[in-house]
Parts: structure tokens; C-alpha cells; sequence
């Protein structure tokens, strides 16, 4: 990392708010270990500061969309293909723009994921799954965070589904910026 990504990082984890584990354990339900052993397994990595771990606003979102695919029985394993099929933190953090405007839905198979907001693209999702879905109205999750504000200060996002355009081209929705 040269000198400009360092000062860019420093710049962006000043101006972006931050929870600590507590917080995000309040918030999420999860104990204090589980937060640890995620971040040891590179499920959820927050900022490391000291001794202390410091969660982006799409770090928490993170956090309470695995508690609940988890709650639906998703293995671990599942979930870590869901967000590596996301692109990460900078997919959240779009989703934390996205539900300003509609509901926004995260479909998966464990296998697949999609992002959708249209209820019309939501049931031909349904309809060409060739094995049951699981869903999470990512909507609902900021809500019940308390992170509705986070996201209202940027440009409004479209969603598309994008099959040839995802990282594996596995069928992930890619949220775009206008």
C-alpha cells in the first residue's frame, strides 16, 4: 500500500462513523466472542485500533444480514461465498444507499445471490430458481440496526441484475451508483 492508499484510508475511517464490538453486539444480538472468532476467520473484518475492533456502518449490516441467513440455518461457509459473490464492504454500502428509495431484497441459495428491489424482479427470481431461496429483506435489516442515516447523504443507486457482470459470473445483482 504506498502513501496516498494509507492517508485515503486514514481520511475515510475519520469521516465514516464507526461502532465498536460492543455496540455492534448490542445491536446484532451476537456476543463479544462470536464478533471475535468472525474476525479471526476473516468472516467480518472491522478496523483494527489497538486492542479495539471498529465496524463501518456496512461492516454492521454485515453482521445482522449473517444473523439472519444464519437464523434461517445458512451454513458459514454459504455465507462467506454470499458476500465474496457481493464484492465485500462496497457492496453494503451501496445496499445502505439503495433502501432509501424501495425494500431491498438479498436472495440466495447458498450458492447464488441476488439484490432486488422490484417486486416483479423479485417473483422472476423466484420463478427461475432451480433450488429453494432463502431471503432477507436487507431493508428491514438497516431499520432494526438503527442505520437508516447512513446511507441517505449519497446519489440514489439503480439495481440490475447482472449475470455475465459479477466477479464469477455466478448471478449477483450489481448495484450501481447514477
Amino acid at each position: 500500500m504506498n502513501a496516498v492508499d494509507v492517508r485515503a484510508e486514514v481520511v475515510a475511517s475519520v469521516l465514516s462513523p464507526r461502532f465498536s464490538s460492543r455496540e455492534v453486539a448490542k445491536k446484532t444480538g451476537v456476543s463479544l466472542r462470536q464478533l471475535q472468532w468472525w474476525d479471526e476467520q476473516g468472516v467480518v473484518t472491522p478496523v483494527q485500533h489497538g486492542r479495539r475492533r471498529l465496524y463501518s456502518p456496512g461492516e454492521v449490516l454485515m453482521v445482522g444480514i449473517i444473523v439472519s441467513l444464519r437464523r434461517k440455518r445458512l451454513s458459514l461457509q454459504k455465507i462467506r461465498r454470499v458476500f465474496g459473490d457481493l464484492d465485500g464492504n462496497d457492496a453494503l454500502d451501496r445496499l445502505l444507499i439503495a433502501h432509501d428509495r424501495s425494500d431491498v431484497y438479498l436472495l440466495t441459495d447458498g450458492l447464488q445471490v441476488v439484490l432486488e428491489s422490484s417486486p416483479e424482479a423479485i417473483v422472476d427470481v423466484l420463478k427461475r430458481a432451480e433450488k429453494p431461496l432463502l431471503a432477507v429483506c436487507v431493508s428491514d435489516v438497516i431499520k432494526a440496526l438503527g442505520l437508516e442515516s447512513f446511507g441517505s447523504r449519497r446519489k440514489p443507486v439503480h439495481t440490475e441484475t447482472a449475470l455475465a457482470g459479477s466477479k464469477n459470473g455466478r448471478g449477483t445483482t450489481a448495484l450501481r451508483a447514477s
